[in-house]
């Protein structure tokens, strides 16, 4: 083959690495969908499958049955309470009647007899009380009904508070997973455009060693140049060797955010081309926006559940009333009816004055957990304000970096071509063509790496901001 058929074979590998460069799989047979039409989909698995999802909602489900129990304090109590005794001794109280009474009664019947009259007066015997039954039955059905309870009221405010907390929580862990699976998948897609642009620069070396092979045997080169060929061939194949790695550990992340195997094969999918950024609204409006997030949402419930928290230590020392209702049957035996059965009805209140300072420790506790509440909300509205700027300056360096990233790798392709020319034709020493090969490597590496950061960003921004991230690959 003669250099210039082995200079065509060499730039026959260029269009594709070019291809690679331009967001494109050049190993893909059938249409790729857009990326983000495949990160929504992965999000959708995600929101119906990912375990730390699963425990928030049942988070909210525990608080939702927290409030059904506090509303359920508003309502009657009605049971029923039945019990039977047997019991053996007991207390019993000796009444001495006879001993007392029958003295008398004996004077009283001998006056009787001696006027000619029969004794009317019979001898008593002594009796004894027993406090105590041998058997008893106390049944009765019972209704109580608080009429006034501020602790109630209060109680419910605060359960309703931690409900929303609850539901802001959740939100807020869903909008961090469909960061999380965007900018996995994204850093999935990084690496295969990687490892596809080393494939592409190995495609290159292996032509570069055939040529300088070709060239020794025929005394146009020294053997250093081909153990330099060499070298650079086998420290490409260790690159391939990493990135097929780091490819495998972020496929692995989607699949553990997803739930499922992490050997389960991604889809790949098509990057948009990139355009410049339209105008983003004024860093006011972004700041004002995360402001709206559900974490700042969730601290705020929290610190209106503390202070009904401290409402209801406050109300347990004042005054409460609740009506009571009892009606039933007691007695020796069960028996219903007339002179069995009974029934009462009361009017309970209770003011508590004094129970050793627990209330006022109660007090005390709920007043230093809501300005906990009110401190934890203070430096979540801190760090998302800090968060909304960090992706601002981080997208706005990105924007700029992609452009520098592109004429970087435009520049280092040319050269690249003209080196290859110019080894084909002898014009220049192995280790300067060598080096322009790496410099295009690292600059189509840089583009690669620039341009999925600039996507990456922009799905931080969405999330530090308050958006929804729907289209987040989509410039």
């Amino acid at each position: 083959m003669n250099t210039a058929a082995r200079t065509g074979k060499l730039l026959a590998t260029l269009p594709a690495l070019l291809l690679v460069l331009h967001g494109a799989s050049a190993r893909a047979q059938a249409p790729l969908r857009d990326a983000d039409e495949v990160a929504a989909t992965y999000v959708a698995t995600a929101l119906t499958s990912n375990i730390a999802l699963q425990t928030r909602e049942l988070e909210v489900d525990r608080a939702q049955e927290a409030l059904r129990a506090a509303r359920a304090r508003y309502l009657p109590e009605l049971a029923v309470q039945a019990r039977y005794t047997r019991s053996d001794g007991g207390r019993t109280i000796e009444v001495p009647l006879g001993t007392l009474l029958n003295p008398i009664y004996q004077s009283l019947n001998e006056q009787l007899v001696a006027q000619g009259q029969p004794p009317q007066y019979p001898p008593i015997q002594d009796s004894s009380i027993t406090f105590q039954r041998e058997r008893e039955q106390d049944t009765r059905i019972t209704l109580r009904q608080p009429l006034y309870q501020p602790a109630i009221p209060a109680a419910e405010r605060a359960q309703r508070e931690l409900l929303r907390g609850a539901h802001a929580s959740r939100a807020a862990l869903e909008r961090q997973l469909r960061r999380d699976v965007t900018t996995a998948y994204l850093n999935w897609l990084m690496t295969l455009r990687a490892r596809a642009v080393l494939e592409a620069t190995r495609e290159v070396l292996d032509e570069n060693l055939r040529v300088n092979d070709s060239m020794l045997r025929n005394g146009r080169v020294t053997e250093d140049q081909v153990l330099r060929a060499r070298t650079e061939q086998l420290a490409v194949q260790q690159q391939l060797r990493q990135s097929t790695s780091s490819s495998d550990q972020a496929r692995n992340y989607v699949n553990f955010l997803l739930n499922r195997p992490l050997d389960t094969p991604l889809e790949d999918a098509r990057i948009a081309a990139f355009e410049q950024i339209g105008a983003h609204p004024e860093t006011r409006q972004l700041l004002l926006d995360a402001q709206q997030r559900p974490e700042v949402e969730q601290a705020a419930a929290l610190v209106a559940a503390a202070r009904e928290q401290e409402h209801v230590a406050r109300a347990a020392l004042g005054p409460s009333l609740a009506l009571a209702l009892d009606a039933g049957t007691q007695g020796e035996t069960y028996r219903f009816g007339a002179g069995n059965n009974f029934s009462s009805a009361s009017l309970v209140l209770t003011w508590k004055f004094f129970d050793g300072g627990a209330n006022s420790a109660e007090r005390q506790r709920a007043r230093i957990a809501a300005r906990q509440a009110r401190l934890q909300q203070d430096a979540i509205a801190q760090q998302v304000e800090l968060e909304a700027r960090q992706a601002l300056d981080r997208l706005a360096e990105s924007t700029d970096s992609l452009a520098v990233a592109e004429a970087r790798a435009d520049a280092a392709r040319s050269a690249l071509f003209i080196a290859t020319r110019k080894r084909d034709a002898g014009a220049i020493s192995q280790v300067e063509f060598l080096d322009a090969r790496s410099a295009a490597t690292a600059a189509e590496l840089a583009l690669n790496v620039t341009r999925f950061e600039l996507l990456q960003r922009r799905v931080e921004l969405e999330f530090s901001t308050g958006g929804n991230g729907s289209n987040p690959t989509t410039p």
